[in-house]
């Protein structure tokens, strides 16, 4: 079993940059992938970026070339770096990581982007 937990949400003015954090209960390198997803109010999760055991990173396009999704296996901890965030970018993230096939989710944390 693996529990995440997000942090690093909060509110933040259009153009600005935040960072999500998400810890996990074991070593991420043991994961087969870390991703996060967000939700804006209403609607379905999205994919907003993941990253496999392997490194390779995939990113949906509308963050390509303003977040960055990074892990630092030392402290079992995968980051979002978002920059240039617009008001669209308001939504509950959520922290996501697949181990042995089995899927597992944090609590998500709330990002705002005022206008």
């Amino acid at each position: 079993q693996v529990q995440l937990l997000e942090s690093g949400g909060g509110l933040v003015q259009a153009g600005g940059p935040l960072r999500l954090s998400c810890v996990a209960s074991r070593s991420i390198f043991s994961l087969d992938a870390m991703a996060w997803y967000r939700q804006h109010p209403g609607k379905q999760r999205e994919l907003v970026a993941e990253i496999t055991k392997g490194s390779f990173t995939n990113y949906a396009d509308f963050v390509k070339g303003r977040f960055t999704i990074v892990r630092n296996i030392a402290k079992n901890t995968v980051y979002l770096v978002m920059n240039s965030l617009k008001p669209e970018d308001t939504a509950v993230y959520y922290c996501t990581a697949r181990y042995l096939g089995t899927g597992y989710w944090g609590q998500g944390t709330q990002v705002t982007v005022s206008s």
